[in-house]
């Protein structure tokens, strides 16, 4: 039997997931550690506490299913983007990691702006926003001046994990996108942002391609992870490209809608010179020569966390939902909108709050429960638009995530894009990602999209109800006219929140 691993590098844990040749998930193990933040809006981790766990949920995963480490022939990886570390001419990290949900970066966004105006967007595609690898580099080069200069390379977290399991540095295309340094159709660090901001190209690493292979592991790691030191390691990608490749996102057409914490449309697109001007992020795929474009619903899953925790805190999330299914649509005049940490599409606003309109006593907690899951599908609906708009054709959306586990969520998706809703067999979601890069990288299958074909499959979909979809088409104009409306209100209320 032969198996690989994919590695999911996430925020608050580790994932390691074994999949064999007909891509069963045969083993999955997970490892946390802490967030650090140290002042407001500072978001940090120890890089050293990432590779620790890494290790261990690896050898957990081999030890605790009995798995014979010669039968392990590759394994990939998946990390969250954008996070900041820098490494000295020996690889050690010289400060913690700055994560993409650090906030501090908000002049050194307005420096990037002013300084390359229109040439930004031309060559990154993307605009300046505060959780992107740039601006924190130039946080430091302004307030840790000391740090910089004894950095020789910056790293994002996956590619720190992968240098530190195989003592050689690499990072690919689709994470690289992330940072606002690569001329993103070029597939190239862009000189002319680095010698904008006066940064030397040393201090960026080899490019490669989310398959390639960047080593074996260190003999002393793989005797700690339980693995064969021979162990092929490929280089991975950002978590939303491993997410599109485990969703099976590899040709025209697709698109897929992922509600973890945050909420992602993504759509897969070959031609690199469509130009959004920044509405939307334009990154690389981890399919070779291809892009995605995505939109981003910051307080996606979060909002429903943040509802439960606040509310109904004794309650697990079953119960919380299990009567959202008799409130019909648009729960009684309850409007949500879930902008509780800003938003980023079509908003890119760090300064708009979230609110419940229409509120009256007739109200229980369950219409609430229903009114934050529309609010959340109202804004992955805005992205879905822009896509349209675009000219693509959206009739069927893959969903993963928190939004693929409750039914009426599932419909309620299908209602407000007026799309196909797909739920997948087995829905590991990045971590699938990773391995399928893995696998394609041992030389299992000729292609990605072969890959998928024989990993992923089909588990249900959900029809949009017409008279529903009619409904909340009326719903969703109301929700369009409630950032507008309280832009100012928001920014006003601002000196208040302490």
């Amino acid at each position: 039997m032969s198996y690989v691993i994919g590695v999911d590098l996430g925020t608050s844990a580790v994932k390691t997931v074994l999949v064999d040749r007909s891509g069963k998930v045969v083993a999955e193990h997970s490892e946390s550690y802490p967030l650090s933040q140290p002042k407001p809006g500072y978001s940090e981790q120890r890089p050293e506490d990432w590779v620790d766990k890494t290790i261990v949920s690896l050898r957990r995963l081999m030890e605790d299913n009995r798995i014979n480490k010669g039968d392990v022939e590759g394994l990939s990886f998946s990390g969250q983007m954008h996070g900041l570390v820098l490494v000295d001419q020996n690889g050690n990290a010289l400060r913690p990691a700055i994560l993409w949900n650090d906030t501090r970066t908000t002049p050194q966004c307005r420096r990037i702006e002013e300084t390359l105006q229109e040439k930004l967007l031309g060559i990154a595609r993307n605009r300046a926003l505060e959780g992107f690898t740039l601006p924190k580099i130039l946080w430091v080069q302004e307030h840790e001046p000391e740090v910089l200069e004894q950095a020789a390379l910056f790293l994002l977290p996956k590619d720190y994990v992968r240098y530190r399991l195989t003592g050689e540095y690499a990072m690919d295309y689709s994470d690289a996108a992330g940072t606002l340094l690569l001329d993103v159709a070029g597939k190239a660090w862009s000189q002319d942002i680095l010698a904008a901001f006066d940064l030397p190209a040393s201090l960026c690493p080899p490019l490669v391609e989310s398959f390639d292979q960047c080593g074996t592991l260190l003999p002393a790691v793989a005797e700690q992870a339980g693995l064969l030191a021979e162990t092929k390691v490929f280089a991975g990608g950002a978590d939303n490209a491993c997410g599109a490749i485990g969703a099976g996102i590899l040709e025209e057409g697709q698109t897929m809608c992922s509600i973890g914490t945050s909420g992602v449309v993504l759509s897969y697109e070959e031609r690199k010179s469509l130009d959004f001007e920044g509405k939307v992020h334009f990154f690389n795929h981890g399919e070779k020569d291809a892009y995605y474009i995505m939109g981003v619903t910051l307080a996606a899953g979060y909002s429903l966390t943040w509802f439960k925790d606040t509310f109904a805190p004794d309650v697990s999330f079953d119960e919380l939902l299990s009567g959202i299914a008799n409130i019909p649509a648009g729960s009684g005049g309850l409007l949500f909108t879930p902008y509780i940490v800003g938003e980023r599409t079509p908003h890119p606003d760090s300064s708009i709050r979230g609110s419940f309109i229409g509120m009256d006593a007739g109200h229980s907690l369950t219409h609430f429960a229903r009114s934050v899951l529309e609010g959340i599908t109202f804004s992955l609906r805005e992205s879905i638009d822009i896509l349209r708009d675009s000219g693509k054709k959206i009739d069927k959306v893959i969903s993963i995530g928190g939004g693929a586990k409750n039914e009426t969520w599932l419909q309620m998706q299908a209602d407000v894009f007026n799309a196909e809703i797909v739920k997948l067999e087995s829905e590991q979601g990045p971590a699938m990602g990773a391995a399928m890069l893995a696998a394609y990288g041992c030389g299992w299958f000729p292609s990605l999209q072969e890959c998928a074909q024989a990993f992923l499959r089909a588990s249900r979909s959900y029809s949009p109800n017409p008279e529903t979809a009619q409904q909340y088409e009326q719903l969703y104009k109301l929700y369009r006219s409630v950032y507008g409306a309280t832009r100012e209100l928001s920014e006003q209320l601002s000196p208040f929140r302490g």
